[in-house]
């Protein structure tokens, strides 16, 4: 079953890749970092001052012309974090439980998704996995330093491929100083009631691991700390702007709180900026249209309602036994041995913090709680084995066919969940018709992507020194070889101080554009909200005499500016 899985997951993977983040920087800013030759500070796409780990990986196929490869260079971490599930089931159970962890854990409908997509948070998994590991190693071994520093250079490079690496150096900062103090009562001996020092010693020495960790996590992560404070005085930008005061003006200039408020099909989409005024709470009752109720419950809820392509549901799904199975994991903890009970509370308390974190402070999508589900799958994995024992102790009141019955019967149920979502995909992204080639390159990225139409249609009749600006084009600039700018709020701010159309082409080409692509239902509804009725003359009048229409297909058009005298 599992190379089968595997099998479908490369086939799934084998396309074009058309997935929003890839084309807006995944892809998007190694293309043009090997365009410039070396990495350079892109201020126009914000996305550019993120942490890149893997992304310095895509370099390698996009050099060669190949962006597919990516793919497969993302599904090797969700690989390499199943090698390290099973290694842990393995030593704690046997090799046929750990082969099981692995099976559910690479089938979940999340990792499935992220297998066959250009992101990098199965990276982020994988170093926060075995981050946390080596952390339990560390506690095996009784604190031999080598383990502690393995753990921080895991978690220093977790930081490095997503900003949600901080929540991990946080938690995980923060559990050393306790899994110390901890395992330094339950090893010594019983000590006097006023040894007071040797109490203060532990304590202190609790704490320099904290630091020790702390310090080398962040001196593996400094490289891109480094290159954001030189370019914009923030080790973290965009995050935490209010703290380091410096805001990034193009970026301001660039977003438009109604562009992130729509999604490529018209849904309502949060704003997913550090800048974004709404609290996650208010994006869910406002724009969802949630009781408080179900917001609270939200941190049960992704494990069952999750759907693709779906801000409202999480944009993803997970599996409920995910849920469900850890509960078992805790019952009769006392027998389990004492190295045992402390992994067990490491990863659900890792689990919960995570969680309520992200749940607290972002707009929940369910990748953005991804370092969450290794140790969920291992408590789940825990739990069925838990559950098996219990139904063996209790043979002599039940038949002999239950007990084995029941733990494959939820086996099946959870396996079973995770294969309908493969078949799933397999009808969307429909593989076989590129790979058999049915369906041409353009053609695959056109039905999935439909602005792509125009977007080659510029790359093959405008002139090299073209600059676009793309209103609504959900900023995916991955396929374009012209240079393009997405400027909502910059092109409001021209149509709010001008007087006429005129004023507004003169504005345009005093920033450099010679053409515009627009995707015309929401520049419509987004003109008709915004503007009062004079301003939208103006607009109209704009585009009746100073564009002129070049091409249109799939609801979007590319337009050129006229010149100033005509």
């Amino acid at each position: 079953m599992l190379l089968v899985l595997l099998g479908w997951i490369g086939i799934l993977a084998w396309v074009p890749p058309v997935s929003r983040d890839a084309l807006t920087h995944h892809l998007a800013v190694p293309k043009l970092w090997l365009q410039h030759g070396s990495i350079c500070e892109i201020p126009s796409v914000e996305f550019s001052y993120y942490p890149m780990n893997l992304d310095l990986l895509y370099l390698v196929p996009l050099y060669f012309g190949n962006d597919i490869a990516p793919k497969y260079i993302h599904f090797v971490f969700g690989l390499l974090t199943a090698a390290l599930i099973f290694t842990y089931l393995k030593k704690r159970l046997d090799t046929h439980w750990a082969l099981f962890g692995v099976l559910f854990f690479i089938s979940l409908p999340i990792i499935v998704k992220l297998s066959i997509t250009v992101y990098v948070d199965l990276g982020l998994v994988f170093f926060t996995t075995a981050s946390m590991i080596s952390l339990l190693k560390w506690i095996e071994s009784r604190f031999q330093l080598k383990f502690l520093l393995l753990s921080a250079v895991n978690c220093g490079l977790a930081l490095g491929t997503k900003y949600n690496g901080l929540i991990v150096l946080f938690i995980l900062t923060l559990f050393i100083p306790f899994l110390s103090i901890s395992r330094s009562k339950t090893t010594a001996a019983p000590a006097s009631p006023t040894d007071r020092k040797g109490s203060v010693r532990i304590q202190l020495k609790a704490l320099g691991y904290g630091a020790i960790f702390f310090a080398v996590a962040l001196l593996v992560f400094s490289p891109w700390m480094i290159r954001n404070i030189i370019w914009k005085a923030n080790p973290v930008y965009p995050m935490y702007g209010s703290i380091f005061k410096r805001l990034n003006p193009v970026a301001e200039d660039q977003q438009s709180p109604s562009q992130e408020l729509k999604n490529n099909d018209g849904h309502p989409q949060p704003s997913r900026t550090p800048s974004n005024p709404w609290s996650p709470f208010a994006v869910r009752k406002v724009i969802y249209g949630e009781s408080w109720w179900e917001i609270v419950l939200i941190p049960f809820r992704i494990f069952f309602q999750g759907l693709d392509d779906n801000p409202k549901y999480f944009d993803g799904q997970l599996n409920p036994f995910l849920l469900l199975l850890p509960f078992f994991a805790f019952v009769r903890l006392k027998k389990n041995p004492p190295g045992l009970r402390i992994e067990k509370k490491v990863f659900v308390f890792f689990s919960i913090l995570y969680l309520l974190y992200a749940f607290s402070t972002t707009v929940i999508r369910i990748r953005y709680v991804a370092p969450i589900i290794p140790p969920l799958v291992i408590l789940a994995t825990l739990g069925l084995h838990q559950l098996n024992q219990l139904l063996a102790d209790r043979k002599k009141n039940l038949p002999t066919w239950l007990g084995s019955g029941t733990v494959l019967v939820l086996m099946g149920l959870s396996l079973a969940l995770n294969a309908a979502y493969v078949r799933q995909q397999f009808r969307y992204v429909d593989p076989l018709g590129y790979i058999n080639g049915r369906m041409s390159r353009n053609a695959y990225i056109s039905k999935y992507r439909p602005e792509h139409s125009v977007y080659l249609y510029a790359n093959h009749n405008l002139p090299n020194n073209a600059k676009i600006l793309g209103l609504f084009l959900g900023k995916r600039l991955y396929y374009s070889e012209r240079e393009i700018i997405f400027g909502i709020n910059e092109f409001k701010r021209i149509v709010d101080q001008a007087e006429s159309d005129q004023a507004i082409l003169e504005a345009l080409k005093q920033n450099g554009f010679t053409f515009l692509i627009i995707r015309f239902d929401l520049f419509n509804r987004w003109t008709n909200s915004q503007f009062d009725d004079r301003k939208k003359e103006i607009v109209k009048k704009f585009f009746d005499e100073r564009v002129g229409h070049i091409f249109s297909k799939d609801g979007y058009g590319l337009f050129q500016l006229k010149d100033n005298d005509i």
